[in-house]
């Protein structure tokens, strides 16, 4: 049997599920497709899961920290199978409103894998999706008018090193340990690895980090990379940078894992009981019916243009499949910008240099536009204001001094090009940040606004103000 719609949505994860509700508030009919469970990656086997673990972690430290605070404990215990089922209960929480705004919003859920159809007798062009129930039911035929394709990712490996899901995980395995290792090798110091080892650092578990850049956290400005280098070592993580692992030498039994790596010609020997693998995330275009169809893959990803049409233009495109900056909120904010586009919204492609990024490590990272290295590339003459958490209040209230804001800007305009955060609840900042980049902002507006004290905000305006000497508390 076929059915018509306006809109169909192939993969119902953050990119996916929003995008849907948006084309149901436009009064658009509206279809997705989904294999698993809504919600997708970030629901079940990013985000929310690895932050509830990561907020587990951090009560825990402060707990056996607790007398630094003069709060005295005779002896504080880890209950790791409780903290799995914590996890959980918030991912079926949010699932379960995930699922109750498809209601709400008379959504059609297929429950199956979804393939693209070429030119057939349902459609002259290629875009109907046929999808096949896990049950063994008879194949359900979806003609849309517009498709959007939002099937997400999944965790990369790398060649030679095979992922078993006993010795040798991916962040999804990792995620579903019933007890914690004793020690554990990550290879890579990018995002999602840097949030594992602070995470099982926090839970006693020896942690050692092989990167093969010059630094961990290549991405973020380089006084980040330096100071969460020396914030983990203090917490008595192991870190290899500049040093490539060599896959063909690994060792494993049921109990151990042993690799090589090459540190600048010298081969370094890792073992332990666990690990875990993170050198990115694959897109999911393999089995969807592609070959079907004129879009273009390169590089593994989906190649759309500004409004996130594919070669298709009745076909779009969103999230980790297209490569870019893959975020939850920045597939969110695809899937709105899609469907508006589908409904001649006018609407202004998106400019992902002003997309907040965040890492939820301890202490945490967060930044907006330009680090200082990429704003001289660009060919700005810069000015900089950095701001230490050490002389903030409120910082030193918490206990979390570790940490600075540095302000990067335009010594030409004066408009802010880059806001770089390291330190207790700066994901939550950020927005500040993100908004200054979003109208213009100069330090000197920045620093005029009044920030309340004692906030951790003020470092932000203590920033705002060093960009031109004028820090008060520095």
């Amino acid at each position: 049997m076929a059915q018509e719609f306006d809109v169909v949505i192939l993969g119902g994860g953050t990119g996916g599920y929003v995008a849907a509700i948006r084309a149901a508030q436009m009064n658009l009919s509206v279809a997705v497709v989904e294999k698993d469970k809504m919600g997708g990656t970030c629901l079940h086997r990013g985000c929310i899961p690895s932050k509830a673990l990561l907020r587990s972690a951090e009560v825990y430290r402060e707990a056996k920290d607790g007398e630094r605070f003069g709060v005295e404990t005779k002896e504080v215990s880890l209950n790791f199978t409780k903290v799995q089922e914590r996890k959980q209960g918030i991912v079926d929480q949010l699932h379960k409103g995930v699922e109750a705004l498809m209601k709400k919003g008379k959504i059609e859920v297929f429950r199956g894998m979804g393939r693209l159809l070429g030119p057939s007798i349902f459609s002259p062009m290629p875009g109907s999706v046929s999808v096949e129930f896990a049950d063994g039911t008879d194949n359900e035929i979806l003609i849309p008018k517009q498709l959007i394709l939002a099937t997400g990712s999944r965790p990369n490996s790398l060649p030679g090193l095979e992922l078993d899901g006993e010795v040798i995980l991916s962040s999804d395995h990792a995620l579903t340990m019933e007890q914690l290792p004793k020690s554990i090798v990550i290879v890579g110091g990018g995002v999602i690895g840097i949030e594992w080892a602070s995470m099982l650092a926090d839970f006693g578990v020896e942690v050692t980090v092989v990167e093969y850049a010059d630094r961990i956290l290549p991405t973020e400005d380089r006084d980040i990379s330096q100071a969460m280098k020396r914030a983990l070592e203090k917490r008595g993580v192991t870190i290899h940078t500049g040093t490539k692992v060599l896959p063909d030498t690994v060792e494993k039994d049921d109990a151990s894992v042993t690799i090589q790596a090459d540190q600048s010609g010298h081969t370094v020997s890792l073992s332990a009981e666990k690990m875990l693998v993170s050198v990115g995330r694959k897109a999911n275009v393999e089995g969807i019916g592609l070959e079907n169809t004129d879009i273009v893959v390169e590089k593994g990803v989906i190649q759309v243009n500004k409004f996130l049409q594919t070669k298709e233009s009745h076909i779009y495109a969103i999230g980790d499949c297209i490569g870019g900056l893959q975020l939850a909120h920045v597939a969110s904010h695809e899937g709105i910008k899609a469907v508006e586009h589908i409904a001649n919204v006018k609407t202004e492609p998106i400019d992902y240099s002003l997309i907040a990024k965040c890492i939820y490590s301890s202490p945490e990272v967060s930044s907006v536009g330009y680090t200082e290295a990429e704003a001289k590339e660009q060919g700005y003459d810069v000015k900089v204001g950095k701001f230490s958490f050490q002389a903030i209040g409120k910082a030193l209230v918490y206990g979390e001094t570790d940490g600075f804001v540095k302000i990067v800007a335009d010594k030409e305009t004066d408009d802010v090009l880059g806001v770089h955060m390291m330190g207790p609840h700066v994901t939550d900042m950020i927005a500040e940040g993100a908004l200054a980049r979003v109208l213009n902002a100069t330090p000197w507006e920045i620093g005029e606004t009044i920030h309340p004290h004692p906030t951790l905000s003020e470092a932000i305006g203590e920033a705002a103000l060093a960009v031109d000497g004028k820090a008060i508390h520095q």
